[in-house]
């Protein structure tokens, strides 16, 4: 059991995502950036499937009411356990009363705790990933009581990883085709793929939105699927990038798909960061 101390900007328990009850409107959800969830579990012989926390710019502060063992992935923020720096990439044994607390983001937006045997609070939906209206919370708050499991084996072997801090930096998002690119005029084809854009201070795990500058737009499509890493164009010319907590439908045109590796990026990204698309013909 862990007790939030502090909850930090915005943290919450994030999984693979749900999935399955797309048909009745539910979003996937899941770790914004995937590919340092995963890490965070593999360094621990977890599951890839188990839940971890997601903190995003400033993360919580946390009392252990258990022995365990954990690892923190992604963004690089300052981390302190029982007020001692600790590093990133790595496993770390915790001892029941010690304290860790999380600090502002200093390199990316979104910070992943993983501890062994995944978090272990309810599962809605086959998923244990936080959304408002599927689950009681939508983040972590003071107080909290989160359920961690007892039963795993003790890791002898404390692998630490080298990452990449082009992952947190990549400013060339890779993308395909959407159904409506041909439909654009050559002119916005050209633009889409050859301009820059800035993300907007209006982004969250819903969907990034890119400021307006380019004379670009397109008319409204029926009512159609979307997914996380659709690249909408409205009408008023305004690009909104959906990500993991986004709708089932949407009825702007869909005029590129993010891909997966390029949706993990994206979420590392703050306000004020500039992208380029660059389609990917692999």
């Amino acid at each position: 059991m862990i007790e939030v101390i502090s909850a930090g900007i915005f943290s919450s328990v994030q999984d693979q995502g749900r999935f399955g009850s797309r048909n009745i409107g539910v979003p996937v959800s899941g770790a914004m950036d995937l590919y340092s969830a995963n890490l965070a579990n593999a360094l621990l012989n977890n599951s890839l499937e188990s839940a971890v926390l997601e903190a995003t710019v400033i993360g919580p502060v946390l009392h252990f009411l258990n022995d365990t063992f954990i690892s923190i992935t992604g963004a690089v923020c300052p981390i302190k356990l029982n007020g001692i720096p600790i590093p990133n990439n790595c496993v770390h044994k915790v001892n029941a009363t010690s304290t860790l607390s999380i600090g502002r983001a200093q390199n990316g937006m979104r910070t992943y705790l993983g501890i062994a045997g995944g978090f272990q609070t309810k599962k809605v939906l086959k998923s244990r990933s936080y959304y408002h209206g599927i689950t009681k919370n939508k983040q972590i708050r003071q107080g909290d009581l989160l359920k961690t499991s007892l039963k795993f084996k003790k890791i002898i072997n404390r692998a630490k990883v080298k990452t990449k801090l082009s992952h947190l930096h990549q400013h060339a998002i890779s993308v395909t085709y959407g159904p409506e690119f041909n439909r654009l005029e050559k002119q916005t084809q050209d633009k889409l793929l050859t301009s820059q854009f800035t993300l907007s201070n209006q982004s969250n795990r819903m969907a990034y939105r890119l400021d307006k500058y380019q004379r670009i737009s397109a008319t409204e499509i029926i009512t159609s699927s979307v997914q996380p890493g659709t690249v909408q164009l409205t009408p008023s010319g305004e690009l909104i990038i959906l990500m993991r907590d986004c709708q089932t439908t949407g009825g702007y045109a869909r005029v590129l798909q993010l891909t997966e590796n390029s949706i993990n990026q994206l979420a590392q990204k703050s306000a004020g960061s500039d992208i380029k698309f660059v389609v990917n013909n692999s």
